[in-house]
C-alpha cells in the first residue's frame, strides 16, 4: 500500500484498472499525464523509452494504469542485465528520479504488483524505485543519494543576492574574468569536456551517440550550454526542462574552468536564464551524502532533501552498491584515471551502459 506521507495520491473508488504496455499510439496521452501528475518527474517522460532502447539496448516495460477516465499512473522500467553488476528491473536507470507516478492509490498497487509479477518472470535480482518520497517502509531502502531543489525568485538580481556570500563572490569572479555562455545547437564542444571530465574522475564515459539521442528525442527541452574564455570553451552542461523547472544533468569543465569560476559562473548562467524566461524550480540534481558536489550544491543555499531508492529483492540478498564510494572499486577507479584518454573514449561506452 502507498505509504508516503506527503505525496499520497487520492483514493479513487474507479472501477477495475488496466495496466498496458506503451505502445506509440499512446504516447501522447502519457506525456500529457505527466506534465500534470504532481509526482510525476522528467524522467517519467515517454522519451526515455527510445533512449534507454536505442543508445544502451536495454529491454524496457513502461507500464501505465488505465480506468474509464484515462491514465491514472504510470510507470517506466528498464531491464539491465550485466555480468559485471547483476539482473535488474529499474524505474529507471540513468535517470536520479522514477519509480511509479500515480494519482490514485489503486493505480499505485496495480503498477507496482505488474512490476513484482514481472521481476518474478524474469527472475531478476531486484526491482528498484528511485522514488522521491517513502512509499515502501517495509522494503530495503537506500539512502546513499539527496537531491538539491530550490524555488527561484522572479527577478535575476534576488537569486544572485540569495547565492550566500563566498559562493556569490566566485560568481562575480567568472563575469570579472568576462566568461560569456553560448547555447549550443549540437554536442560538438560540450562532450570533449564532459569526456574529460568523468575521465579525470575515474568514471567510464557515456557514448556521443547517447548525447545525440538525448537532444533528438527531447529537442527543445535538452539544452547544451557552453561557457567560453575569449572564445575558448572551459566548461559545458546539458541541461533538461520540464514544465518549470530546469534541471543542470551532465556537466564538466576543463582544467581552465577552476582557474577563472567557469563552473561557478555556468550554473549561474543557467539559473540566471532560466529565471529571464519565467521558470521557477532549480533542480541542481543527485548528489551522494558527504562528497565534493555535495558541499559545492550546499555552498549555493541548497539545502538537502533525501532520496528514497527503494528495493524488492527478488534473487538478492542485499541492496546492489555500485557506486564509487564502495572500497571494491577503488583499484578500477585508479586504473581507469590513468587510461590513455583515447582508449577510455573507446572502452568507457561499453562498460557505462551497465552503470545505469
Amino acid at each position: 500500500m502507498l505509504k508516503s506521507t506527503d505525496q499520497r495520491p487520492t483514493i479513487s473508488r474507479a472501477t477495475a484498472l488496466r495496466v498496458q504496455n506503451l505502445t506509440p499510439a499512446d504516447v501522447a496521452r502519457w506525456d500529457a499525464f505527466v506534465e500534470t501528475c504532481p509526482v510525476a518527474t522528467f524522467f517519467h517522460r515517454a522519451g526515455w523509452q527510445t533512449v534507454i532502447e536505442q543508445a544502451f539496448g536495454h529491454s524496457t516495460h513502461f507500464l501505465f494504469a488505465e480506468g474509464p477516465n484515462g491514465i491514472e499512473g504510470v510507470l517506466p522500467l528498464a531491464r539491465v542485465r550485466s555480468f559485471l553488476f547483476g539482473h535488474s528491473l529499474v524505474s529507471l536507470p540513468f535517470c536520479v528520479y522514477g519509480g511509479i507516478a500515480a494519482r490514485t492509490e489503486e493505480a499505485f498497487v496495480a503498477l507496482d504488483n505488474r512490476a513484482r509479477e514481472l521481476a518474478q518472470q524474469y527472475k531478476v535480482d531486484y526491482l528498484e524505485y528511485r522514488h522521491m518520497a517513502p512509499y515502501h517502509p517495509d522494503r530495503p531502502t537506500k539512502h546513499l543519494y539527496v537531491t538539491f531543489r530550490k524555488e527561484m525568485a522572479k527577478e535575476v538580481e534576488e537569486n544572485l543576492e540569495a547565492i550566500p556570500r563566498k559562493q556569490r563572490r566566485m560568481v562575480r569572479k567568472g563575469i570579472k574574468a568576462g566568461l560569456v555562455s553560448e547555447i549550443d545547437r549540437d554536442i560538438e564542444r560540450f562532450f570533449p569536456i564532459y569526456a574529460a571530465n568523468v575521465h579525470r574522475m575515474g568514471t567510464p564515459v557515456f557514448s556521443r551517440r547517447y548525447f545525440r539521442i538525448l537532444r533528438t528525442v527531447f529537442g527543445d527541452d535538452c539544452r547544451i550550454l557552453t561557457v567560453t574564455d575569449a572564445g575558448t570553451p572551459v566548461a559545458s552542461v546539458l541541461n533538461f526542462y520540464f514544465r518549470d523547472q530546469v534541471l543542470p544533468y551532465y556537466g564538466g569543465g576543463t582544467p581552465r574552468a577552476r582557474e577563472v569560476a567557469g563552473y561557478d559562473f555556468m550554473y549561474w548562467e543557467v539559473m540566471r536564464r532560466a529565471c529571464e524566461s519565467g521558470l521557477r524550480l532549480f533542480d541542481f540534481g543527485r548528489s551522494k551524502r558527504d562528497t565534493g558536489s555535495f558541499s559545492f550544491k550546499k555552498n549555493w543555499g541548497f539545502e538537502p532533501q533525501p532520496l528514497y531508492y527503494e528495493y524488492d529483492l527478488v534473487r538478492a540478498r542485499a541492496m546492489p552498491d555500485v557506486n564509487p564510494l564502495n572500497p571494491k572499486y577503488r583499484y578500477f577507479i585508479q586504473a581507469w584515471q590513468r587510461l590513455p584518454l583515447a582508449v577510455a573514449n573507446r572502452v568507457g561506452p561499453w562498460l557505462s551502459r551497465n552503470l545505469g
